[in-house]
């Protein structure tokens, strides 16, 4: 990671793609915010399983407007439309993830932009509304956040935690990792790390980002859930693969860490 300040030549306008995804963050958060705890709130269920809400579909088709209006030779992938035009550039959107969450009223949900180049993410925007968070990197230009809207950004960056054994572990859920066949390899982590809790979706991989946790698990996850995040994981000093250690956002599952841990994570799960 580069190590940055905030000033005017790493700022959100520094990158003209960057500045284009928190624009498209804050149509989002607009949408999705005036829909959120509404007792009205239409809910589907997809083949799959999963809910769906109006507001995950409102959210993804502003941003596809949005983005045939800026960027018209760009590719689309989105988990409510699915894919459209070229992968070379290609805009990877969650409208609402943590849908399950929001439609209980939980506040742990957001929408992740990523622009993908060639395959690998390079622009990475998670914004959560509810929480009064956002997050953002660029390759090459630091990690950050703001704590509340309207904030000056500040820099994060991963904890400098270098032992299994003074860790604190995000497994997201105990039935991902069961359906995986992975539930005893989970177990057998818990008990080398310091601390073990399930904070859920896109969260654990911010407080990961922030240094308030040292490494995230999760099985069942799309290249949109996931492409978000790793440039802010990584702009932040971390390290980001799946459980068997690939990179890239579509192997179905994640591991990702502060980096110094990570080898040893692999080993453990392996």
């Amino acid at each position: 990671m580069t190590d940055t300040a905030t000033s005017p030549s790493n700022g959100p306008d520094a990158d003209p793609d960057l500045a284009l995804a928190l624009r498209l963050a804050d149509e989002a958060d607009r949408i999705a915010l005036s829909r959120f705890r509404d007792r009205d709130l239409h809910v589907e269920t997809k083949p799959d399983r999963s809910p769906v809400t109006e507001a995950d579909l409102a959210v993804e088709r502003a941003i596809r407007e949005a983005l045939a209006a800026e960027r018209p030779d760009d590719g689309i992938l989105g988990e409510e439309y699915g894919t459209q035009g070229d992968t070379a550039r290609q805009w990877i959107v969650d409208p609402i993830d943590g849908t399950a969450n929001y439609l209980r009223g939980v506040p742990v949900w957001g929408t992740l932009i990523a622009l993908a180049v060639d395959g690998v993410p390079r622009v990475g925007v998670v914004s959560s509304p509810a929480l009064g968070r956002r997050w953002w990197a660029v390759t090459g230009g630091g990690a950050w956040t703001t704590d509340t809207p309207g904030a000056e950004p500040r820099a994060i960056r991963v904890s400098g935690v270098s032992d299994l054994a003074n860790a604190s572990l995000s497994f997201q859920s105990i039935a991902q990792w069961d359906q995986a066949g992975y539930l005893d390899r989970l177990i057998a982590l818990t008990r080398q790390v310091w601390r073990d809790r399930a904070y859920g979706d896109m969260w654990s991989y911010m407080l990961l980002a922030e240094g308030l946790l040292d490494a995230v698990g999760e099985f069942d996850v799309k290249t949109y859930d996931l492409a978000a995040l790793i440039p802010i994981v990584q702009e932040a000093g971390g390290r980001f693969t799946s459980v068997d250690g690939a990179s890239g956002p579509g192997n179905g599952s994640s591991l990702a860490s502060n980096g110094l841990i990570h080898d040893a994570l692999l080993t453990a799960l392996a």
